[in-house]
């Protein structure tokens, strides 16, 4: 077998493996009740019995899955532009590709349109498959994108002659970085 093969055999192992530790911790209250959307629709938001956070269409169980198949990409190749996992991905463009194969939604294709997406979710309350957004100090939109998967690790694709990461928000260099979440 040649190498690249054994190498993402190995890596969708792990991120299966990963993928199965997310669901069996996660939360054990109910999801709130979601009303579906047709595609290419912002999800309509809806508030839960508490009225704590406002919860977006998106069910836990399709974010738990477009998390998972998030996973399973890493080791793709990054390519800006990108949208297929044929080509290649770039941070946008790995969003609307998982969300388009793992959920009822398509997703805007910027960064800038993502980040007014769904609704705003406080970091401690956040979730797997919730969309994570960095923008550097000064800086009034965020230039960068990815799927929050649990535990503080994102899965994302970087930059030019890099892959599909899965990386932490207390890395040195996202540290340095603004973060948000948004449900879709």
């Amino acid at each position: 077998m040649d190498r690249p093969f054994l190498t993402r055999s190995c890596g969708a192992l792990l991120a299966l493996f990963a993928a199965c530790l997310l669901i069996s911790c996660g939360s054990s209250k109910p999801p709130a009740s979601v009303v579906n959307a047709p595609l290419g629709r912002t999800p309509a938001l809806l508030e839960d019995s508490s009225g704590e956070v406002a919860k977006a269409q998106l069910g836990l169980e399709h974010a738990q899955s477009a998390a998972m198949y998030a996973m399973g990409l890493v080791g793709v190749p990054y390519r800006y532009g990108g949208n297929t996992l044929a080509g290649g991905f770039d941070c946008s463009g790995l969003i609307a590709h998982v969300f388009q194969s793992q959920t009822p939604f398509s997703t805007p294709r910027t960064v800038a349109q993502l980040s007014a997406w769904g609704v705003e979710v406080p970091q401690d309350r956040r979730r797997t498959g919730d969309l994570v957004f960095f923008k550097p100090t000064g800086v009034g939109v965020p230039t960068h994108a990815g799927i929050y998967v649990g535990q503080g690790r994102f899965v994302h694709a970087p930059s030019t002659g890099g892959t599909v990461r899965l990386n932490h928000t207390d890395e040195p260099y996202w540290r340095g970085m603004q973060v948000s979440y948004r449900r879709p």
